[in-house]
């Protein structure tokens, strides 16, 4: 009678093999944070002439998409990093920035919606010519007390989350520690950069691309080491 051999299993993929398509995501949201401000038309938009021609274009709608797409994609990044530092010290921030990273995201995207679209398709109106002042409802849609709030908080969740991300790679001694760093910085800046002209808001830009990047580089390193 022949011996029956046992049944191999192989083992489950380690929690560093899951990473890289978190990865790549997180590599596309750092792109797509360079791209919105430097596809973002920037005009005077105190003036009615220079918000319709900003806020009128297919550049507008284009270049805030990039933005909403980047913060959909950012929490599946984070998503990405939480598995790779599993059984680390590093676990723990990383599964607090996961969470602040969705609710920020969460709170962040009505107002970018109503940014894009909403400003689009007024700007367009008035460049038709409709009766009303574009500036007053710009203002509205902007500053609104609850549009304003849900957004401002929702930007500092985003930048806790960042913050603790980097502090999950610092702690993981599995990712390079200084990786994280860049990566907060871009997303602790990202209120504060409102308030700045637009070369600094490019070159902001840039920063979360190349922290986006540089994170998304130690997480699909992860996989190999």
């Amino acid at each position: 009678m022949a011996m029956k051999h046992p049944q191999v299993i192989p083992p489950p993929p380690s929690a560093v093999t899951r990473t890289r398509p978190g990865a790549v995501l997180l590599a596309a949201v750092g792109a797509l944070f360079v791209l919105y401000p430097a596809v973002r038309p920037w005009g005077d938009e105190s003036t009615p002439a220079g918000a319709v021609a900003a806020m009128g274009s297919t550049a507008w709608v284009t270049s805030h998409l990039f933005a909403m797409i980047g913060f959909v994609l950012l929490p599946l990044g984070l998503l990405a990093l939480r598995r790779a530092v599993d059984g680390t010290p590093g676990q723990r921030p990383a599964v607090a920035a996961l969470l602040t990273g969705w609710i920020g995201a969460g709170l962040v995207l009505p107002y970018y919606g109503a940014e894009d679209f909403g400003l689009n398709a007024l700007a367009r109106e008035a460049a038709e010519g409709q009766p009303f002042d574009l500036l007053a409802v710009v203002e509205a849609v902007r500053f609104g007390p609850a549009a304003v709030s849900t957004f401002g908080i929702g930007l500092l969740a985003l930048g806790v989350g960042a913050i603790l991300a980097a502090l999950a790679v610092w702690r993981s001694g599995t990712l390079a520690r200084y990786s994280g760093i860049p990566f907060a910085l871009g997303f602790a800046l990202f209120l504060p950069q409102f308030f700045t002209p637009a070369a600094v808001r490019i070159t902001h830009g840039v920063l979360v691309g190349i922290g986006s990047a540089w994170l998304a580089w130690e997480l699909w390193r992860a996989e190999t080491r």
